[in-house]
């Protein structure tokens, strides 16, 4: 019985000392689509509030950022085609994700 305490807590002592390690590399927005201008080309920026009382943001974008509509991925042309029909744009939402580290947006995620 002694011999399990004393894997048991120099395991979780290993593991603590791992968990200090961790670095934040991506956020995540949830944010209206009313609150969301999306970039005009592939090497643009998309613009976009965090919270309904915050400033804009601008971030940049790339030809690796993913467009995401009801889990179908789909070019930027067409995604906006998509988003600018939206009936109800303060609330529905989206979701996007901001790579920290390179200052870039990951993806941008929509469910209508």
């Amino acid at each position: 019985m002694q011999i399990r305490k004393l894997l048991a807590l120099v395991v979780l002592g290993l593991s603590l000392s791992a968990a200090a390690d961790f670095t934040t590399i991506t956020a995540g927005y949830e944010v209206a689509i009313g609150d969301l201008r999306l970039p005009r080309s592939t090497g643009g920026t998309l613009t976009f509030r965090r919270c309904p009382d915050c400033e804009l943001e601008t971030v940049r974008v790339n030809s690796k950022t993913r467009y995401v509509l009801n889990d179908r991925d789909l070019e930027l042309k067409e995604f906006r085609e998509e988003i600018d029909n939206a009936k109800n744009k303060k609330m529905e939402g989206a979701t996007v994700m901001h790579h920290l580290e390179s200052n870039t947006i990951t993806a941008v995620m929509v469910r209508l």
